[in-house]
């Protein structure tokens, strides 16, 4: 499968496949690909767009959407960043004494800083 903006790559997908439930479950239809849902739900989670905007070549937008919800209630999206971290310690892949802290600056308005209280004039 060819990369495309915003999709894993063959190497990325060959580390996450191991990690889900099987693609055909006991009883049903066949779900649709993991893989094509979840490059539907990096789209979406990098280009933060609604998802109704999400690209059809990622399938229906519902089905995209009803798997990243109910794999988020099931917990396994804990699981698979639990086991992928567990694999890359293991292989020496994370540095453990490197450390991030957000830089992010968000300026309130000025009646949450602090702001001196005027009080209103009264109307006459």
């Amino acid at each position: 499968m060819s990369k495309r903006r915003h999709e894993l790559t063959d190497e990325q997908w060959r580390q996450l496949e191991p990690l889900l439930r099987p693609q055909k479950p006991k009883t049903g239809r066949i779900n649709l690909e993991h893989r094509t849902v979840i490059n539907g739900i990096v789209w979406i989670l990098k280009t933060g767009a609604p998802w109704r905007d999400m690209p059809e070549r990622y399938g229906k937008w519902q089905t995209v959407a009803s798997r990243f919800y109910r794999w988020q209630k099931q917990g396994v999206w804990d699981r698979i960043f639990a086991q992928l971290q567990q694999i890359k310690d293991r292989d020496g892949q994370i540095d453990w004494e490197v450390h991030y802290v957000d830089g992010s600056v968000v300026r309130a308005h000025q009646h949450a800083a602090g702001a001196k209280k005027v009080p209103p004039t009264p109307k006459r």
